[in-house]
């Protein structure tokens, strides 16, 4: 049985799964399977595939976004660890052997994550001081934006028993979601070694397909105020961001003459109060 598992959701990336998959099999640690689960590909993602099929488990299923995707590989995951990769990101060929080595020199921790090495339209840019990492119960720095990137983590399977999977009703901001609940009821490790290249700016990126990303953001955050059971202090803090996030989202709306849109989420902050 593999100690680690790879799980990667790829569509439509043909001009990216080669470098992935590639960048996945050179690395110095080799005890782990590859899952990449085909989410409905129409171009020739599932060919390229197949050319890996002695190295790769493949899933195909249609089209149902990253979340479905995701828990798919994880569902059908043999390894003790698990480990995301986006198919337009890159591994560093030492990722796995030095997540796996802090992980066992570390048995308390339950999930640990690295910096990041960005492109953006090929140049290689430095991220915004917003999306600095931290490390420890990090559930604060999760809330105003997602700081952490799937294809760096590294979580123990049982997490997920404790957290549920991927809400699939997201179509976006999926992983946003997932940290919080983690978050909120385990320390995150930071390895502070940049050990993944995140590839940003290209026309099939799952980010740019959708305006507004905070609104998913939002119902993220209704979820953990009514479903999770938060301490007082980070339910406090999940309010106040919550009412930040709405205040702003209200105002875009209405400078759009989106008055319907901008009642729905009016009616979310009077809920805050009641």
């Amino acid at each position: 049985m593999p100690e680690i598992s790879v799980i990667i959701p790829v569509f439509n990336r043909e001009d990216f799964i080669i470098e992935c998959l590639d960048s996945v099999f050179a690395s110095i640690y080799k005890d782990f399977e590859c899952i990449v689960v085909n989410d409905g590909s129409s171009d020739n993602t599932l060919k390229i595939l197949q050319n890996y099929s002695q190295k790769i488990k493949i899933i195909n299923q249609e089209n149902q976004g990253p979340s479905s995707a995701r828990n798919q590989g994880i569902r059908a995951s043999k390894g003790e660890m698990l480990t995301f990769l986006d198919s337009d990101d890159l591994w560093l060929p030492e990722k796995l052997a030095i997540q796996a080595k802090y992980m066992a020199d570390n048995p308390e921790c339950r999930i640990c994550y690295t910096e990041e090495i960005w492109y953006r339209y090929g140049v290689r840019v430095n991220p915004h001081k917003k999306h600095g990492k931290h490390s420890g119960f990090i559930y604060d720095r999760c809330l105003p934006l997602c700081i952490i990137s799937p294809s760096s983590v590294m979580i123990h399977k049982d997490v997920f028993a404790r957290t549920g999977l991927f809400d699939e009703s997201l179509p976006a901001c999926e992983d946003y979601d997932l940290w919080l609940r983690i978050a909120s009821l385990y320390p995150v490790s930071l390895i502070n070694e940049a050990l993944i290249i995140k590839r940003n700016g290209h026309s099939n990126q799952q980010s740019q397909k959708y305006i507004g990303m905070d609104r998913f953001r939002i119902k993220s955050l209704v979820k953990m105020l009514k479903t999770f059971r938060l301490n007082e202090e980070n339910y406090q803090l999940t309010k106040k961001i919550l009412e930040k996030k709405c205040t702003i989202y209200i105002n875009g709306c209405l400078k759009r003459s989106k008055e319907k849109e901008a009642k729905f989420y009016q009616n979310i902050l009077s809920e805050l109060y009641e």
